[in-house]
């Protein structure tokens, strides 16, 4: 009985939350606020609680429809997508860059230390690197040293 007298009570109170607030000046400049705009004057809806008299939303703010945001979840997809594989491809020239960068610390340090280095050719001959090769060669590893290594 309790319950549902307070349910009652509560809908009865809430039936004046349906009024709008207006807002008008008076002729001595005066503004007032009140639930009823008064006759012969022009009223501002300040504030419309229940909704009534609300015009449509603009187009931009319509609800779209199914197909439309699967259309934009598509292309949201496809736009992580692209960059997933645009991070993915920087990533492995870096790994690539990397490796690059200690292959030639490695063929530099080893031109350096190394007294005699050792080459083959097509044929599998072994055959020892002349002063002018080796320092030919360690150019080429310090160029890609400065190029690869940052």
């Amino acid at each position: 009985m309790k319950r549902s007298f307070a349910i009652i009570a509560l809908s009865i109170l809430t039936l004046n939350a349906h009024a709008a607030l207006n807002k008008w000046v008076d002729a001595e400049g005066k503004v007032h606020y009140s639930d009823t705009p008064p006759p012969d004057v022009a009223t501002e809806t300040v504030r419309n609680i229940a909704g009534k008299a609300k015009t449509d939303a603009p187009a931009d703010h319509a609800p779209k429809s199914v197909a439309e945001r699967e259309a934009e979840m598509r292309k949201a997809k496809q736009a992580k997508d692209e960059a997933a594989q645009k991070q993915a491809q920087k990533d492995a020239e870096a790994e690539a860059k990397k490796k690059n960068c200690a292959a030639a610390r490695e063929n530099a340090q080893a031109l350096e230390q190394s007294p005699r280095i050792v080459t083959y050719d097509a044929n599998g001959d072994r055959s020892f690197m002349d002063d002018a090769a080796r320092a030919q060669r360690l150019e080429e590893a310090r160029k890609t040293i400065s190029s690869s290594c940052d």
